[in-house]
């Protein structure tokens, strides 16, 4: 069994001054559910054993942020083409992963992330906010079994729904 764990930045601001859009920072509000969504996901696992993470400025903050708060210690590998990823980009992605690897993270992009969601497990997932995070069981024992329709959500939690303790 392989378990993908799909992670949507934190809330960007969009007020910030920046010159392009790949460099959008992350709003306080977006730190504050990245961190509370790393030390959540600690308490209630499963905690990740390899982030694929975006090269988006507001995608790395998320996954630093959601990493010291949960305090991981794994590897995270930064993915240029998550940035713009479509669905197949991203089965790809999990195909290719080391089958040592029982737990992986994406940190990445709507409407990717969402859509690729309800494609691996054949539900409509809707609305996938900031800092949402679904968990996706795969009846699989190799990455590269993966498969849309494979998947089974096991939990979609959004920053919001937490509880208060793990509002920073």
């Amino acid at each position: 069994m392989k378990t993908v764990l799909l992670f949507r930045h934190g809330k960007s601001d969009w007020g910030a001054d920046y010159s392009h859009d790949h460099d959008r920072p992350l709003a306080p509000r977006g730190r504050r559910a990245a961190a509370g969504m790393g030390s959540w996901l600690t308490d209630t696992g499963p905690e990740p054993d390899l982030i694929l993470c975006s090269t988006a400025l507001r995608a790395r903050k998320t996954c630093e942020l959601a990493i010291t708060a949960g305090r991981w210690r794994i590897p995270v590998q930064l993915e240029r083409a998550l940035y713009g990823a479509t669905c197949n980009d991203l089965l790809h992605f999990i195909q290719s992963a080391d089958d040592e690897v029982q737990t992986l993270m994406l940190i990445g992009h709507q409407p990717t992330w969402g859509e690729t969601a309800s494609r691996l497990t054949r539900m409509p997932i809707g609305h996938f906010p900031t800092a949402a995070l679904a968990c996706i069981e795969l009846p699989i024992s190799r990455w590269e079994e993966a498969a849309f329709g494979r998947g089974r959500l096991l939990w979609l939690r959004v920053p919001k729904e937490l509880p208060p303790e793990y509002a920073r």
